[in-house]
């Protein structure tokens, strides 16, 4: 019997600066996809992507365009190049826009405009309430939550990684103040390169403007089932997944879940397509039996 392959997309953080060259230099149908994604855009996501520096990259409105259309471009060359197909989708916080996009939830277009105003969006709230996001490293979830109850101010478990680490979000101070009691039991602390507290209540602005932004466009029942950061559970119905876009931003994201939800549905095998290897390392940390391949460079589709 065949095994169950899932397809798992990174997110923010993912990013370096010369991502997709090599794809766009070598492949006809990466060269298209670049150029329909700058019309879409509008603006030179190519350049930045190619040749832009790393500030301009990390910036949260440029960064996940980026990250989703080098994503979208290695998922396509998969399926032209390999004829592959997958049993299983998920994607981390903003990969899971590329899953979506995988399972035929939206088209190319939508997950671009959605993508890009989540963007600018979070951007925003960064700048008008700044915030900190930090990873914690080998400490309980139980700890963690200790130590967020303790601080004066807002400071919350944002995304659940792998049973050894938990990114915390929230105010700047009370990020750093979280990490210093954590700093004393021994634990691991790494702040994160990020312009605001995703996924916490910081964003509770943006959530309302987004979910504003996402009723006007239309989602089609998944063609595969996803699971979702929300729950960390799989999902088949359209509206649901919509109310669960809708609060991804302000909820933590259960990765760690839905590994485990991925490995029970029979996914042994997951393929990481987009830029970098952060879920390739997580995905073994939680499951130590899973098989992990990565699609982000000209050499992985030869």
């Amino acid at each position: 019997m065949k095994e169950k392959i899932g397809a798992i997309f990174p997110g923010q953080g993912s990013q370096y600066v010369g991502m997709g060259k090599d794809l766009y230099e070598n492949f006809s149908l990466a060269k298209k996809l670049y150029d329909e994604a700058c019309e879409i855009l509008n603006f030179d996501i190519k350049k930045i992507s190619f040749e832009g520096n790393e500030e301009d990259l990390r910036r949260t409105s440029i960064t996940q365009p980026a990250v989703l259309v080098h994503s979208i471009v290695c998922l396509e060359l998969l399926k032209e190049l390999k004829k592959e197909s997958f049993d299983l989708v998920m994607g981390h916080s903003l990969g899971e826009y590329t899953a979506l996009y995988c399972a035929g939830v939206f088209d190319f277009y939508t997950v671009l405009k959605l993508v890009r105003k989540r963007g600018e969006l979070m951007e925003k709230a960064g700048q008008k309430r700044p915030g900190a996001m930090a990873a914690i490293i080998g400490s309980s979830e139980e700890k963690i939550k200790e130590a967020c109850k303790k601080v004066s101010g807002i400071c919350v478990l944002a995304n659940y990684n792998s049973p050894s680490q938990i990114v915390i979000a929230g105010e700047i101070n009370a990020v750093k103040e979280a990490c210093e009691l954590l700093k004393k039991e021994a634990v691991k602390v790494v702040m994160l390169p990020v312009s605001g507290a995703f996924h916490s209540p910081l964003l509770e602005s943006v959530y309302l403007e987004f979910k504003e932004y996402l009723s006007q466009f239309n989602f089609w029942e998944p063609k595969i089932p996803i699971v979702m950061n929300a729950t960390g559970e799989i999902c088949y119905d359209k509206k649901i997944i919509k109310k669960n876009l809708e609060i991804q931003i302000i909820s933590p994201v259960l990765w760690y879940k839905s590994i485990k939800t991925a490995f029970d549905y029979g996914c042994r095998i997951f393929y990481e397509i987009g830029p970098g290897k952060v879920l390739s390392g997580l995905v073994k940390k939680t499951e130590e039996k899973a098989i992990v391949y990565n699609f982000g460079k000209k050499e992985d589709f030869i």
